[in-house]
């Protein structure tokens, strides 16, 4: 009798096929450790195997260190062009901007860091390897005046390969104007920390970068003004070990502390109001 038979309709097959998108995975680059995209992002891009700090996007900069609903984005109508008429610079500007999003190698904002109201500019290594030209030098001179007009502490946050070679001089022109900017700051003693991330190199390293009243760096970062490579050749000797990390400046004297992604914004909060002879913030405890 059919009821005591179970009949078994055939199986069909699924139509549908699930497919894992190319970028849910990323790989660290230095020890190949390879993990959800989002795992790396919740831990602020930092290695959950071998703490190596991968690069961060500058808006990514701005969320982590300023409190939220007071950023405020500034001088975001400068626009790189082409003064120089210089070979194929406006096609790779057209595609520097449809790879990182931004307006420039820069962003500069205003916005408060535990409740004390700061100037914050961030380089974007994205953009065209965060080299300077006339608009990253016209955005960091533009947040130095209003820190200079309000009082405010600057911060500026470092991640370049130099300046940019399709401006010629006006790209050498913008260590000069910076520097001449941070310097009022030094005489009007507001501060100025500069915190030094991967790569950190050339033109910028040789003026603002190293100008800070306290200079910070991230773990394992870049930090110089010619590479290896041609500093080897010009000594004709061997460099040593871990040359041109931050590691290895702040052993020699040339950066003030290196420190954890995870610890900028207490570890910027506290240097600030130190150098501004400000209380602690609320709920603050020491480390």
């Amino acid at each position: 009798m059919a009821w005591f038979r179970k009949e078994k309709s055939p199986r069909r097959p699924r139509a549908e096929r699930l497919e894992i998108p190319k970028d849910a995975w990323e790989k660290c680059e230095a020890c190949d450790h390879t993990d959800i995209r989002e795992k790396f992002e919740r831990n602020a891009n930092v290695c959950p195997t071998c703490d190596h700090h991968r690069r961060f996007r500058a808006h990514e900069y701005l969320s982590l260190l300023l409190d939220a609903g007071t950023i405020a984005e500034k001088d975001e109508e400068l626009v790189s062009v082409d003064p120089l008429q210089f070979p194929d610079y406006p096609a790779r500007l057209k595609k520097a901007l449809a790879n990182a999003g931004d307006h420039d190698a820069i962003l500069t904002a205003s916005g408060k860091m535990d409740g004390m109201p700061v100037n914050l500019g961030v380089m974007d290594f994205a953009f065209m390897g965060g080299s300077m030209g006339s608009v990253v030098g016209e955005k960091i001179a533009r947040l130095g005046q209003r820190s200079l007009e309000k009082k405010w502490p600057l911060i500026i946050i470092s991640a370049s390969g130099g300046a940019r070679m399709q401006e010629g001089v006006l790209s050498l022109m913008q260590m000069a104007k910076t520097s001449a900017v941070l310097s009022q700051l030094a005489e009007r003693r507001i501060p100025y920390v500069s915190l030094l991330t991967n790569p950190t190199t050339g033109g910028v390293s040789a003026s603002y970068a190293m100008l800070g009243d306290a200079i910070l760096a991230e773990p394992g970062a870049v930090i110089g003004f010619a590479g290896p490579r041609v500093i080897k050749q010009t000594l004709g000797q061997d460099l040593p070990e871990g040359f041109q990390t931050a590691e290895f400046l702040l052993t020699h004297g040339m950066v003030d502390q290196v420190v954890h992604r995870h610890h900028l914004k207490r570890t910027l909060g506290q240097l600030l109001r130190h150098m501004s002879g400000k209380p602690a913030a609320t709920g603050w405890t020491a480390p």
